[in-house]
């Protein structure tokens, strides 16, 4: 079947079988491979993308579904001439993250939802059912939370 993707700002026009999940088209035909296959359950959230500005396992998400679609992956966090995203320079000065196998998705998560939403950093509720929506076995998710609230703060015009 024939979809066109806009995968970080790029239009992908491409022939895929109805039953391939994104997360392959994006691993395997794009060459995306920030988009981590954990429990291929869409319990661990490793595999987390924004689709069209909302959160999705890709690994739940087949990609006709997604025909037309824009997507963003961690690979699209990046920021002109490939300067970190606050999110990625948050997540390492907290100590985010570890192995770091499930830090892309918790970078999506958080991406959507500080979009979503600029007074994030009023809300830490809202903030720990984002760090709770994703596993993570190494980090404890408190330095996940500081991270995700040191950038809602910045976004807010405070400081860290």
């Amino acid at each position: 079947m024939r979809i066109t993707l806009t995968v970080n700002g790029t239009t992908h026009r491409l022939d895929v079988e109805p039953r391939r999940l994104l997360a392959d088209v994006l691993r395997d035909d794009l060459d995306l491979t920030g988009t981590h296959l954990g429990c291929e359950h869409g319990i661990c959230g490793a595999c987390t993308v924004l689709m069209d500005g909302e959160p999705v396992r890709a690994c739940l998400v087949l990609a006709v579904q997604c025909d037309g679609s824009s997507l963003r992956t961690v690979e699209g966090l990046a920021g002109p001439g490939g300067a970190p995203h606050p999110l990625q320079r948050a997540f390492s000065a907290e100590h985010a993250l570890q192995c770091g196998f499930c830090t892309p998705g918790f970078l999506m998560v958080a991406a959507g939802a500080l979009d979503a939403d600029p007074d994030l950093a009023d809300k830490p509720d809202v903030i720990a059912g984002v760090v709770g929506s994703n596993i993570c076995r190494c980090t404890g998710y408190e330095p996940i939370r500081r991270a995700i609230t040191r950038v809602a703060r910045e976004q807010q015009g405070g400081t860290s």
